[in-house]
Formats: structure tokens, sequence, C-alpha cells
């Protein structure tokens, strides 16, 4: 194939390009490099054969638009091997359609539906008689606090169905590489530590917030820190008014909590 330009941007280093390569087994690379000389070349995604041009779009979007540039650098083994999400079946560790409950709960499975068939997560309604709605892998894993067992089952689906023409896999390939590469991370151990800072250390919220260099001032000059700051970013209050707490952070603010405002290494309260 020849190389596809998907688009274009001004970085430090002057204009990048992001591009589809040629991979093995009629998988595609898409990189990031300069334009000028096509070096410093960093991998975002190796999508597989069958997945549409157009998912590479969708990356190159999130890439962006979040300025997140989670990226490493392009080898030549990656040239000759195979893409993500794909690995070979383990007859000891085969996909078994499983049904998620949240805390709420609310029911999740993967369903193929449509025409041609496509295999998603759905979330049954609450009302009986309505019809199953389409949910995407991030928002399952939002919903239960937790990575596992959506990315197993997630990774486990893709890998049996990859080879698959009558069901495709290629959206649900692309949400389990958002979910897997993402600076947004789920902060329910953050939060978790927090919460024991406070119970069992004594640590105010305020204190947290203020090693956090979040600090706010009231009309006689008193300092304290900006405690609705931290509980919004940890999941203890929503970010709006009506909302429901967001079970996300920035892994940089994770970190910022940890370090300067737990005193952990952010390794600590990431969930794995």
């Amino acid at each position: 194939m020849t190389e596809i330009v998907c688009d274009r941007y001004l970085a430090a280093d002057g204009p990048r390009e992001l591009v589809l390569l040629a991979g093995a087994g009629g998988s595609r690379l898409l990189v990031d490099r300069r334009e000028e000389d096509r070096a410093d070349a960093r991998l975002l995604a190796h999508l597989a054969a069958d997945e549409p041009d157009a998912n590479a779009c969708l990356v190159c979007g999130d890439y962006l638009r979040t300025g997140a540039r989670h990226t490493r650098a392009l080898t030549r083994t990656d040239f000759r091997s195979r893409p993500e999400g794909w690995r070979a079946q383990d007859p000891a560790d085969p996909f078994v359609p499983t049904v998620l409950i949240d805390v709420a709960g609310r029911r999740y499975a993967l369903r193929a539906a449509g025409t041609p068939a496509e295999l998603r997560w759905t979330r049954e309604a609450r009302s009986r008689g309505a019809s199953l709605r389409r949910v995407s892998a991030r928002e399952v894993v939002g919903a239960l606090e937790d990575y596992e067992p959506v990315c197993a089952l997630t990774r486990s689906a893709v890998a049996r169905f990859r080879d698959d023409r009558r069901v495709s896999v290629a959206t649900l390939a692309v949400e389990l590489r958002r979910v897997e590469t993402s600076p947004i991370v789920l902060n329910r151990k953050l939060r978790e530590a927090v919460i024991a800072a406070v119970r069992e250390r004594g640590t105010s919220l305020s204190a947290i917030a203020m090693a956090c260099g979040r600090v706010k001032q009231d009309r006689r000059g008193n300092h304290s820190g900006e405690t609705s700051w931290l509980a919004r970013r940890v999941g203890l209050l929503p970010s709006s008014p009506g909302a429901h707490p967001n079970p996300w952070v920035h892994s940089a603010t994770l970190a910022l909590i940890a370090r300067d405002g737990l005193g952990l290494a952010p390794r600590e309260v990431e969930l794995p």
C-alpha cells in the first residue's frame, strides 16, 4: 500500500504528520513523524488488516483533540509484528459471553447486532420492553470503576472474532485501544487513598489540596485548600449540579495528588 497521510499539525519541532504505513499481514501502522525529514517516528496504533482506515481517523482525532502524546518510538520490529489486540486464541482461555453488573444493578454484555453484524457492548434498559442501548467499552469500565473484566472480555472477543468475516470487531478494537492508551484513568484507587488518609491519619482534604498547590484565600486573608477541586478530581463530588461524580481523572492530576498530596508513588494509586 502507499502511505496515507491522515492529518497534520504544528509541534515545537515543526510540522508533523500522522500517516498510515504498511505493516505485516495487511495491517497498518499509524505513525506520528516530522513532515520535513520523516524522522522521530512515533507509533500511535497498529491496525489489523480488517480494520477500515476510518478507525485511524478516530485515533487521530483523539490524539490531536486531547493533546496527549503518549507514544513510543517506531521500531523495525513493528513492521513484522501482529496488530494490537491480536493474539492466538488460547483454548484454555476462550471467549465466554459474560454479563457484568454495576453497583446500580445495570447489566452489560457484548452482543452482535445490525447488518452486517457488529459486536459491541450493550446495557440493558431499566424499563421492561425497552431496547438495549449500545455503550462504549470506556462507559462500561467507568460504570464498574474497574478495567477488568471489561478489558479482558473485550480483548478475548476481538481475538475470537478477528478473522470471522460474519462479525465485525473493528469498533470494539478501537475502543479497547482507547481505554488502554488514554491519559484519562480511573480514580477509584486514588479516592480510596484520600479517604484512608483522612480517616486513618487525620489528614484533612484542605491540607491535601494545599500540598497540591490548590489554595484559596477568604476575605480575611486566611488560606485554605480548595477541597471542592480535590473532591471532584477523586470522585467524591460531581463536576456539576445534578451530575454523578466523575470516575475519571487525568493521569497527570492523579500523579500530582498522589505524590504531593499523599506522599505516595503514583503507581500505588493506579488501577491495573
